[in-house]
């Protein structure tokens, strides 16, 4: 091997590492200490490189570090920020801040995407493989500089520079919390089906599919790398469906009505609340003894008497008597009170 060839070999490596270098120190504002974390964070792991022990060498054990500090380190700001706001507030405001698609835009942003080494994806990847590289730079920060310098750089590089707090904070970008929110409104059921799941064939990762279906009537697809975005998404499309076609609106209420009126359908007759009458004694009468006070009765010895049913007000409704009829009545009476 020349001279100059073995100078060019060893120039390229050095000026790819202080291209790195470089471009960590305008990404973060420091230069970093173990240069080794940093690469390791910007290592998808559809390149499939192993260490010496043979175990993958790719980001995603700094991405999980890095997710843990981003909860803490923003809520930390979140909470220095606006004092007197309920947890249920803070809670809100920092999920907005550390979710997937805030992390994908940042990453894109500050150039890191440019940095990461992968195998190729495609650009409906790009927030995703970026958010993840985002939390692992993070992660890279904590182990090569402590707690402290994650803290200096969401607050000096992205909350300074490219993340105004105030508009995350009052922005509504929950669509399926938004959606859930109409539907309980208005009564109307609601439900997501997951279409499908399948695995991304470029980087490896799992792919959700799922629809919205409001009273049974379909609503739209979303489909993401986590239930969570691909629900989203579903939400939000249907939610513009809403407000621009009255159609979709109107068979969603009319299988509602139909769905009522099958749940308000009785499923026996009413019963009655009218009580039997089962104490009158119906008997055949002559209806001329209706003409004179019936004689009572003498007991016989195995009768016993009771006043549990007074029959004295329930009477028949005599037929319309005649004038003689009447004394006749009358003469009657008198000669049973002598």
């Amino acid at each position: 091997m020349r001279l100059n060839d073995i100078m060019v070999w060893i120039k390229l490596p050095f000026r790819e590492e202080k291209e790195l270098f470089s471009s960590l120190y305008d990404i973060m504002g420091f230069y970093p200490h173990d240069i080794s974390y940093y690469r390791q964070a910007l290592m998808h792991k559809s390149v499939g490189r192993r260490n010496d022990k043979g175990r993958p060498l790719n980001n995603e054990r700094l991405e999980f570090l890095g997710d843990a500090l981003l909860d803490a380190v923003v809520g930390h700001i979140v909470y220095d920020h606006f004092p007197g706001k309920r947890e249920g507030f803070l809670t809100n405001t920092r999920s907005k801040l550390v979710s997937r698609d805030t992390l994908g835009k940042l990453a894109e942003e500050m150039g890191l995407t440019s940095l990461i080494l992968s195998s190729g994806h495609s650009n409906s990847h790009n927030s995703y493989v970026a958010g993840n590289a985002f939390e692992a730079l993070v992660g890279a920060i904590y182990l090569d500089q402590g707690y402290d310098a994650v803290m200096r750089f969401i607050k000096k590089r992205i909350l300074a520079r490219i993340i105004n707090i105030d508009k995350v904070a009052y922005k509504e970008v929950n669509f399926k919390s938004k959606l859930l929110e109409w539907s309980q409104k208005n009564r109307v059921r609601m439900e997501y089906r997951m279409q499908k799941q399948e695995t991304d064939k470029e980087s490896g990762s799992p792919v959700f599919r799922f629809q919205v279906f409001m009273e049974g009537v379909a609503g739209e697809s979303g489909q993401g790398f986590s239930k969570k975005e691909a629900q989203q998404l579903a939400s939000e499309a249907t939610l513009k469906r809403l407000k621009c076609e009255p159609q979709f609106i109107d068979a969603i209420f009319t299988a509602k009505s139909d769905r009522t009126k099958m749940e308000e359908m009785p499923t026996m007759a009413v019963p009655s609340t009218e009580q039997e009458q089962d104490f009158v004694v119906h008997q055949e009468a002559d209806p001329e003894e209706f003409s004179a006070a019936p004689a009572k009765p003498e007991a016989s010895n195995n009768t016993v008497e009771t006043d549990e049913f007074d029959l004295s007000d329930i009477t028949a409704t005599p037929k319309e008597q005649s004038r003689e009829d009447i004394i006749a009545a009358a003469e009657a009476a008198a000669f049973a009170e002598e």
